[in-house]
C-alpha cells in the first residue's frame, strides 16, 4: 500500500492551506452555534419543551456550509485519489526508455521508410546546452519557467478564453508540462487530458529541481524527424554537437518543438522555420537576454542545413502519412512506438508516376512552368496509389513542396460540381445553353462581370453536352447563375470539397475556379462521379499495428456516402468521355484521347495560366489521375500554354496509358433510372422524368448509344 500512502501524503500536503481555512470557518460554526442556542430559549411547561423554529436565512447558512465541509473534506480527496490513482508517475521521466523503430509500407509490403527516434540520440548534460538556447527556449516557452510551480494560472486561462471564444485550441503549457505531455501523455486536447498534465507538472515539480526538469526537457523532446533531444537536432540540422551552435541555430532549434512536422525545413513547408526562428529572436529581445544588434545579426544570418541522410521512396506521400499518424496517435508513438504501418501506395504505379511527370515538365520548361505533380486513386476504396508532389523531390528550390496537399485554384476543373448540381435540378445534356455576351453586376453598385471563353469566341446555342466538353466559360457562368452559388457550394462540399467557404464568400466566377481547393479534394470529387455518385474520402493505410503487434485500425470496405443520383454521375462521366462532344476546342486526337479506352476527363486552367489541370477516371481497373503544373510561387506560366495539349494533359496522358496497357476496356454499366431518346442521328441519356417535352422518338434502353455534337 505504498502509493495509497503517497497519495495520502500528497493530498494531505495540497490541502493543508485550506484545512487552516476550514477549521477557522469550523471554529466560526461552533460561536455561532452558540449563540443560536442562546437566543432559542425555550420555555418550560411542566416537562415539555418548546423550541423556537431556526429562521430560513440561518437554515441556508448551515446548508451552504455543510457542502462547502463535505466537498473540501470528501469529495476533492476522493477525485484526487481517483485521478492520481490512474496516472503515470512522474519519476519515469528519468528512465531511459527503449524507442522501437515505426516502418512504412506500400501495399506489397515494400519499405518505403523507418523512422526512429535512438538512433542518434545523445543524452547532453545542461551545461552543453548553450545557453542562447536556454534562454531561448525559455523566452519561447515558458518565460516564468524558474518562478512557476509547473504550471502557469494566467496562461491556462488566456488559453481557456482563446478556446471558447472560437479562436483556436491553444495549450498554455510551461515547459514542465511539454516535459510530462511529450513524455507520459497522449497528444489528445482535452480537458481530461489538459487536468491530468496539470496534475503531474505539479506533483513532478515536487520530484525534481528545474534544471533537472530543463535537463530532461532538451534531451527528451522531439525536434522533427528522428531527432529527439536538442544533441540529435544539432547533429540532424546542422552536422555540430550542440554546444558549438550560434544563436541563429539556437533560436531555430528552441522554435521546433511547438510544431516540428511544420517547421522542419525538410518538411512539406520547407520555409516556415524562419518565421518562427524570427518569432523567437523577437520573444528574447523583449526579455532582454539580448541586445537588438543581436537581434538583427541572428534574423540575417543565412542558415545551412545538412542535407537529409536517410534515402527513402515516395517521400512526398511518407511525409503525408506520418503528418495523418501524428495527427492520430501523436509523436511520441509515431516516432518511438514500433509502429508497423501498410499502406495503400503501390511503388511500381509511383514510379511510373514520378518518372512521367520529371520527363513532362523538363520538356515543358520553356512554357516557364518549373514544377508538377500527380495523385492516382481507386475511387471505390479510397486508396492512394501514388502521391508524387513534385517533379524533384531533391530539388533545393521546389521539391520538397507537396503541390498534392497544397491550396491551389482548381479552373474549369470545377465545373464538374456545377453540372453535377445542374443535372440535380432539371438541367439534362440535351438543354439548350446561349453562349453569347453577358455581364452580371459583380455587387450592388460594384463593376460589372463579364465572363469570356477560353478561345475568346461565342458559340451560339448549344446543348450542355457541347459546352461541358468544350469547357465553354459562358453557359456555365449562365448555368451557375440559374442554380445559385449556394448549391453550387453545397454540392461542392459534398462532393468532397472540404476548402469551399460560406456561399457569400464567392460569386459566378467561382464556377470558372475562383475558389481554394487541394487535389487531394478534387480527386475525392472527381472520385465520387467515378463511383456512381458515392463519395470515399481517401484513405491511404490499409493497417497498422503497434510495437506488440497489436491492431490498432484496419481498413474496412465501405459503399461511402451517397451525394448524386447514380443517373447523374453517369451522364456527367459520359460526357467527359465523349471525345465527339469536345472537338471544337480539343480536336479529335488530344492528349485527353487514350485510344481503345473508355476514360472520362476534364482539364482546367486558371487566370493567367497560373495553375493548369487535368484530372481524369475509368472503371477500367477503377483508376482516377489527377495532374497539376505550374509553379510553386504562383508566378504565371507561358500565355502559349493550351490546356489539353500541353502542360498537364500530356502527363496525364502518359500516365493513364501505363495504367490500361494491356487492360481491356470496362464500359460503366447503365443505371436504371436512365433513359435513352434520339433525335435523327443523335441520341441522348436522360434521367427518368426530365425526358419530358423533348421531341425525340425513343430508343430501347440496350446497348450503349454513342452521343454526337448536335
Amino acid at each position: 500500500m505504498e502509493f495509497i500512502r503517497k497519495v495520502v501524503l500528497f493530498t494531505a500536503q495540497g490541502l493543508t492551506e485550506i484545512g487552516n481555512f476550514v477549521i477557522f470557518l469550523l471554529t466560526s460554526i461552533l460561536s455561532f452555534s452558540k449563540k443560536i442556542i442562546k437566543k432559542s430559549k425555550h420555555r418550560k411547561k411542566g416537562k415539555q419543551v418548546t423550541i423556537f423554529p431556526l429562521p430560513i436565512s440561518i437554515k441556508l447558512k448551515y446548508f451552504f456550509l455543510g457542502t462547502l465541509f463535505s466537498f473540501i473534506f470528501f469529495f476533492i480527496p476522493i477525485i484526487i485519489v481517483v485521478t492520481l490513482q490512474t496516472l503515470p508517475n512522474p519519476s519515469q521521466l528519468s528512465s531511459n526508455l527503449a524507442p522501437q523503430t515505426t516502418k512504412i509500407y506500400d501495399r506489397n509490403g515494400v519499405l518505403l521508410y523507418q523512422m526512429y527516434a535512438n538512433q542518434n540520440r545523445t543524452i547532453v548534460p545542461l551545461s552543453d546546452v548553450p545557453k542562447y538556447l536556454q534562454d531561448a527556449t525559455i523566452a519561447i516557452e515558458d518565460k516564468n519557467f524558474y518562478k512557476n510551480p509547473g504550471f502557469d494560472i494566467q496562461a491556462i486561462l488566456r488559453a481557456a478564453i482563446s478556446d471558447i471564444s472560437g479562436q483556436g485550441f491553444q495549450g498554455g503549457s510551461t515547459i514542465t508540462q511539454q516535459l510530462i505531455k511529450s513524455s507520459l501523455l497522449t497528444p489528445q486536447q482535452t480537458i481530461e487530458r489538459k487536468i491530468q498534465e496539470v496534475i503531474l507538472a505539479f506533483w513532478a515539480e515536487k520530484i525534481y529541481t528545474k534544471n533537472q526538469i530543463l535537463t530532461m526537457y532538451f534531451n527528451q523532446v522531439p525536434y522533427g524527424g528522428t531527432a529527439w533531444g536538442v544533441e540529435a537536432a544539432a547533429q540532424t540540422y546542422f552536422g555540430k554537437n550542440v554546444k558549438d551552435l550560434d544563436l541563429a541555430q539556437c533560436a531555430f532549434l528552441a522554435g521546433m518543438p511547438q510544431a516540428p512536422t511544420t517547421y522542419s525545413p525538410f518538411g512539406s513547408n520547407p520555409n516556415l522555420w524562419k518565421k518562427r526562428q524570427e518569432e523567437v529572436l523577437s520573444r528574447m529581445q523583449q526579455l532582454r537576454y539580448i541586445t537588438k544588434d543581436q537581434q538583427e545579426q541572428a534574423n540575417a544570418e543565412k542558415l545551412t542545413f545538412v542535407e537529409e541522410q536517410t534515402p527513402f521512396f515516395a517521400p512526398h506521400f511518407v511525409w503525408y502519412i506520418k503528418d495523418l499518424l501524428v495527427k492520430k496517435y501523436g509523436l511520441p508513438l509515431v516516432e518511438k512506438g514500433g509502429l508497423q504501418v501498410i499502406t495503400s501506395l503501390d511503388l511500381k504505379t509511383q514510379q511510373i508516376a514520378q518518372n512521367v511527370v520529371s520527363q513532362e515538365v523538363n520538356k515543358d520548361a520553356y512554357l516557364n512552368l518549373t514544377n508538377g505533380a500527380a495523385l492516382i486513386t481507386n475511387p471505390t476504396n479510397g486508396d492512394i496509389l501514388a502521391m508524387v508532389g513534385s517533379s524533384d523531390y531533391n530539388n533545393p528550390v521546389d521539391g520538397k513542396f507537396n503541390v498534392t496537399t497544397a491550396i491551389r485554384q482548381p479552373g474549369s476543373t470545377i465545373k464538374l460540381v456545377t453540372y453535377a448540381a445542374a443535372l440535380s435540378h432539371g438541367f439534362t445534356a440535351a438543354t439548350i445553353l446561349d453562349d453569347s455576351p453577358v455581364s452580371f453586376p459583380s455587387y450592388p453598385g460594384g463593376p460589372l462581370y463579364t465572363p469570356v471563353n477560353y478561345d475568346g469566341k461565342f458559340h451560339g446555342r448549344v446543348p450542355l453536352r457541347i459546352a461541358l466538353g468544350n469547357s465553354f466559360n459562358i453557359p456555365a457562368v449562365k448555368t451557375l447563375q440559374a442554380i445559385g452559388v449556394d448549391t453550387f457550394i453545397d454540392y461542392g462540399k459534398r462532393m468532397g470539397l472540404s476548402h469551399l467557404g460560406n456561399a457569400k464568400e464567392y460569386g459566378l466566377s467561382a464556377t470558372l475556379g475562383a475558389v481554394n481547393t487541394t487535389m487531394i479534394d478534387m480527386a475525392t470529387a472527381y472520385g465520387t462521379v467515378a463511383n456512381s455518385g458515392n463519395r470515399i474520402d481517401l484513405n491511404p493505410i490499409l493497417k497498422i499495428t503497434d510495437g506488440q503487434g497489436n491492431i490498432l485500425e484496419q481498413k474496412q470496405p465501405t459503399e461511402g456516402v451517397n451525394v448524386l443520383d447514380k443517373g447523374v454521375a453517369f451522364i456527367l462521366s459520359n460526357i467527359l468521355a465523349d471525345n465527339n462532344a469536345r472537338l471544337w476546342e480539343f480536336g479529335p486526337n488530344s492528349p485527353l484521347v487514350i485510344p481503345g479506352h473508355t476514360v472520362s476527363v476534364k482539364t482546367g486552367t486558371t487566370d493567367d495560366k497560373r495553375d493548369n489541370w487535368t484530372i481524369g477516371y475509368t472503371s477500367t481497373g477503377n483508376r482516377l489521375v489527377a495532374v497539376w503544373v505550374g509553379n510553386n510561387n504562383n508566378s504565371p506560366m507561358s500565355q502559349v500554354l493550351a490546356s489539353g495539349i500541353t502542360g498537364a494533359a500530356p502527363i496525364w496522358h502518359g500516365i493513364m496509358a501505363n495504367l490500361l496497357a494491356d487492360k481491356q476496356d470496362h464500359k460503366p454499366k447503365i443505371p436504371d433510372d436512365i433513359v435513352i431518346k434520339t433525335c435523327g442521328s443523335t441520341s441522348e441519356y436522360f434521367l427518368k422524368g426530365t425526358d419530358q417535352g423533348v421531341s425525340c422518338g425513343w430508343l430501347p434502353t440496350t446497348g450503349t448509344p454513342s452521343p454526337t455534337p448536335q
